[in-house]
């Protein structure tokens, strides 16, 4: 089986995307749930292990670390996901089972047959080269030998683009090919781009689709001459956005977030705030020190903020099945056309400097300007080229290019989806599989997996 996780689909992009329509009109379609959040990590450890956020674990691409004082995004260890995995299921009932992991997340420390998944080179001078992590480690030569170096900088960054998805790609085919593995997972993030610079219904979103659609082509050709069935899924849709909710400014307004001062710039200080967020989308985790004392003062700091739908507490949680130790005291949901930035200083002249860079280890949320070179700097893209013929020469550079004005961004994430047309669609090469009322939950598609995996569905 070959299970693609086309991040974005949605039933309305498929119009634009002739090889999914040909494999769902053949097969079967239907549209799927996703989970709150609606977010990367959450929605695959949902599939992967058949659990909501509240029983795997996973209530965010990140998530504050109380135990270390810390804001965490994009971990990489799969022993932070809870639950069986969808590979310990089926080699439970199929001894010998064999998987193939390409770029889902939290690849790392699975116990899967072969791993690949983006992970620089973080030189001690402090540069950064692309490159992956494979397992066996000897695939890593191979991969790179036959595809080139993984190419990072078109995976999430300015230059995000198909070169990225094309690569991943190229990778499970030959995964496909040299070791035939009996499940193959396949991350294309190539719609999630576009979508985000430019909302769902730009025509260049549109022809984002039918780009990736093409470059897949190849692969389910491949799937279907070596007699396996294919699944296409996504985790999300993203919709159209035109504000932002400035959530820790207004947090710090009120008294609650403190900040740490070095060189002139300021850094959050969670450890001694009061309240402070972490921004993820469409949805931002509200941690609070002292319930006690200051839950009632940080939901009144963010109860009449514009473009804030909902701030779950305890129930609240517990109802969208998002009530573990890692979430927030207070879950903050977006209105569907707004979403929640990271920002905590005041004057941008006090920002930090990882604030102009791709860096999406060192900010303490979600931030989709990394995928623009800043419109306001008419030198931009003069002080980039000299920070990458400093990086060739083998100096230290500083790739400064992400502006601090979020409104460029047109498409976001997180929320539960207000129409299904919207939301994200499972679909199956063989007939009959995923046909009926919809939607399919996405707690069912381990399940599903399995028994499409094992010859047991009917």
């Amino acid at each position: 089986m070959l299970v693609l996780d086309v991040v974005g689909l949605t039933p309305q992009l498929l119009a634009h995307m002739p090889q999914l329509q040909a494999l769902a009109r053949n097969g079967s379609q239907t549209t799927l749930e996703t989970v709150l959040p609606a977010v990367t990590c959450a929605a695959q450890s949902t599939f992967l292990t058949g659990l909501t956020p509240d029983g795997h674990g996973i209530v965010g691409n990140g998530w504050y670390f109380r135990e270390l004082g810390e804001v965490l995004l994009w971990r990489q260890h799969n022993a932070l996901v809870s639950g069986e995995k969808l590979w310990d299921a089926a080699r439970a009932r199929h001894p010998g089972y064999t998987v193939a992991n390409i770029c889902w997340w939290y690849a790392m420390g699975a116990d899967t047959d072969w791993t690949v998944t983006p992970r620089p080179v973080y030189y001690a001078d402090g540069r950064k080269e692309p490159d992956c992590y494979t397992r066996p480690p000897a695939l890593h030569d191979e991969l790179t030998g036959a595809l080139g170096t993984f190419p990072l900088f078109h995976f999430w960054g300015p230059g995000a683009d198909l070169v990225s998805s094309r690569w991943i790609i190229a990778a499970t085919r030959h995964i496909l090919r040299t070791r035939r593995p009996d499940l193959a997972l396949c991350y294309v993030p190539h719609l999630d781009y576009d979508l985000q610079r430019h909302g769902p219904d730009d025509p260049r979103s549109h022809r984002a689709a039918a780009e990736l659609d093409a470059e897949l082509g190849p692969l389910l050709q491949d799937a279907r001459a070596g007699g396996r069935t294919i699944v296409a899924l996504s985790e999300y849709g993203i919709t159209s956005v035109r504000r932002t909710v400035d959530v820790n400014r207004a947090l710090r307004r009120a008294g609650l977030l403190e900040v740490h001062t070095q060189d002139g710039m300021e850094y959050l200080d969670p450890t001694t705030s009061r309240a402070f967020a972490v921004a993820d989308h469409q949805l931002a985790h509200v941690y609070v020190r002292d319930p006690d004392a200051d839950l009632g003062a940080a939901r009144a700091a963010l109860e009449g903020l514009e473009g804030i739908a909902e701030l779950l507490d305890a129930q609240g949680k517990k109802a969208h099945r998002l009530d573990h130790p890692r979430s927030g005291e207070l879950v903050a949901v977006a209105e569907p056309d707004a979403w929640f930035t990271y920002y905590y200083w005041l004057d941008d002249a006090r920002a930090p400097d990882f604030a102009r860079l791709v860096e999406i280890h060192r900010k303490p949320g979600y931030d989709p300007a990394e995928l623009f070179m800043d419109p306001a700097d008419p030198y931009v893209r003069l002080r980039a080229a000299a920070a990458l013929a400093r990086k060739k020469t083998g100096m230290r550079y500083r790739m400064a290019v992400v502006p601090l004005d979020p409104s460029p961004v047109r498409g976001s994430h997180g929320r539960l989806p207000a129409r299904s047309e919207e939301g994200p669609v499972l679909i199956c090469s063989r007939p009959g599989v995923t046909d009926g009322p919809g939607p399919f939950p996405a707690t069912g598609v381990k399940s599903l997996l399995i028994e499409l995996a094992l010859g047991e569905h009917s």
